[in-house]
């Protein structure tokens, strides 16, 4: 993780903006991760995640995708249950304990 004040000045970064963080590295699975960072104030007001945007995960396994769906629904709220899909998937939709909206789709191999 680095936060703002690790890297050189930016013009029109607000002092009091230092300690937000500026590039971060979340591991999913072995082979995936998620990359965040905060909203840069310079930049204008950060627009809220859930209403705008969300983050699609694509699982290795069936048991991967479930994992995920359940860490991320701890404290949240479930607006699709995990199950399988018309489309071949396994798949479940949820906004976690911040209001970020996730989308966690396990693709069934195809036969």
């Amino acid at each position: 993780m680095m936060k703002f004040k690790d890297a050189p000045p930016m013009p029109g970064m607000p002092e009091n903006a230092g300690d937000l963080v500026m590039h971060v590295s979340l591991p999913i699975s072995k082979e995936t991760s998620l990359m965040a960072s905060d909203a840069n104030p310079a930049m204008g007001p950060p627009v809220t995640m859930g209403e705008h945007l969300s983050i699609s995960v694509a699982a290795d396994s069936k048991e991967e995708a479930e994992r995920i769906f359940n860490g991320l629904s701890a404290g949240g709220k479930i607006t699709l249950p995990i199950q399988d899909m018309f489309w071949g998937a396994y798949f479940g939709m949820l906004e976690d304990k911040f209001g970020f909206v996730w989308l966690v789709n396990y693709d069934y191999p195809k036969k």
